[in-house]
């Protein structure tokens, strides 16, 4: 098919693909040595040569039955993200989902935490209520390896090149990208997963860059309306709210170099520790709250890009980490609702929890501390903002 050949660069693989990718990644040794490294931290250097065969066969026996992007997905979802979910989370939450079709194809556009964790729980609560799974866009910038290009792509990951430096370059990368999103919604009835901006939001201020929503509209004919075009795609916002970031020590570290440090430069493969660390660590309660589709005239992409805010911002479900670093910022407990029961927040009822994100800061370099609490303060600032302009009309 001409269409399908033009997205040969970027699509996700397709299910002849899978069973010569599978076996392609079984022989990657660097994968072997990656996944001995996750499986057995401390033996793995001593006693690689030995547990690397193990894994191998490990790897080839759960494989085994995985022939097409279905069946890989299954696999991911019941073997790894399952387990993942149980291990890392107090609970996962939903909202919003009642008032979309199952059988619709939507693009969800969401704020952005975690690099791996984000998509992963938008695609598990999508599933759990009967939904097709996600195409995911994902930067070239995370697929510095072989291996971990081949597993994002059986994943059903599409490719956002992030590397293009000429201006032409970087247009014809965003038309191709913007056409193959397009395509995904109208033709193949898929639905999508694209973040509200490029990078994640690491101090917690959730903002559309309104060039994510110009390159959404770059594949609209001259003469289509804005407003049709928009509507085929059927935009849904999406606000991911994590109790406890896995990521928030990193995160305050390199927003501290930015601020004070004269600058903060990535270490080879940073993201990727980024990705484990994500996925490992501890989140506490997750909330996924979906908006509604974009369905209402705008006149032009900043009208798009600011209904996304409004949404994400009033659908986050703040947690009681988010009250409490802002109460330690301000000296008083913010006068907000939260937990997804949207709950008054009562500080003296929440001393444990209390207790435990004290001690959570206390743990940081003192010079990183406030940073990290403006981190999660910020979420509700916005809140308040949302509040206050709700309330004033």
């Amino acid at each position: 098919m001409v269409a399908s050949a033009m997205f040969d660069d970027i699509r996700p693989y397709n299910d002849d693909e899978v069973r010569p990718t599978v076996e392609r990644l079984l022989a990657d040794r660097e994968l072997l040595a990656a996944v001995t490294q996750l499986r057995f931290p401390r033996a793995a250097k001593p006693l690689g040569w030995l547990l690397r065969p193990m894994v191998s066969r490990y790897l080839r026996r759960q494989s085994a039955g995985v022939n097409t992007v279905l069946d890989f997905q299954r696999k991911v979802i019941k073997d790894y993200l399952a387990r993942t979910i149980d291990n890392t989370t107090s609970r996962v939450t939903t909202s919003g989902l009642e008032q979309l079709d199952a059988n619709g194809a939507y693009l969800f556009v969401s704020n952005h935490r975690d690099i791996a964790m984000d998509p992963a729980l938008v695609n598990w609560t999508i599933y759990q209520a009967g939904f097709h799974t996600l195409r995911i866009a994902i930067g070239d910038n995370l697929l510095t390896k072989p291996y971990v290009s081949d597993l994002m792509r059986l994943n059903k990951s599409f490719v956002v090149n992030r590397s293009a430096k000429a201006p032409r370059e970087k247009l014809r990368a965003a038309k191709l990208l913007s056409a193959y999103i397009h395509h995904s919604i109208t033709q193949d009835r898929a639905n999508i997963w694209i973040a509200q901006r490029e990078g994640r939001a690491k101090d917690g201020v959730d903002k559309t860059n309104s060039a994510v929503v110009g390159m959404l509209t770059l594949n609209r004919a001259k003469n289509e309306s804005f407003t049709d075009y928009l509507h085929q795609l059927n935009i849904v916002p999406v606000s991911i709210s994590y109790q406890w970031d896995p990521c928030d020590a990193a995160k305050a570290r390199e927003l501290y170099q930015q601020r004070f440090g004269g600058g903060y430069q990535k270490a080879q493969h940073e993201d990727v520790q980024s990705i484990a660390m994500g996925i490992a660590g501890q989140k506490g309660h997750v909330h996924v709250a979906f908006g509604e589709p974009l369905q209402g005239d705008y006149a032009d992409n900043d009208a798009v890009t600011a209904e996304l805010d409004r949404q994400i911002a009033a659908n986050y479900v703040l947690h009681s980490s988010n009250c409490f670093a802002w109460q330690m910022l301000r000296g008083h407990p913010p006068k907000v609702r939260y937990s997804d029961q949207h709950l008054p927040f009562e500080p003296d009822e929440l001393a444990d929890e209390h207790a435990q994100f004290r001690q959570r800061i206390a743990a940081l370099p003192q010079e990183h501390r406030r940073i990290a609490l403006e981190m999660y303060a910020n979420p509700v600032d916005a809140k308040l903002f949302e509040n206050s302009h709700d309330a004033a009309q």
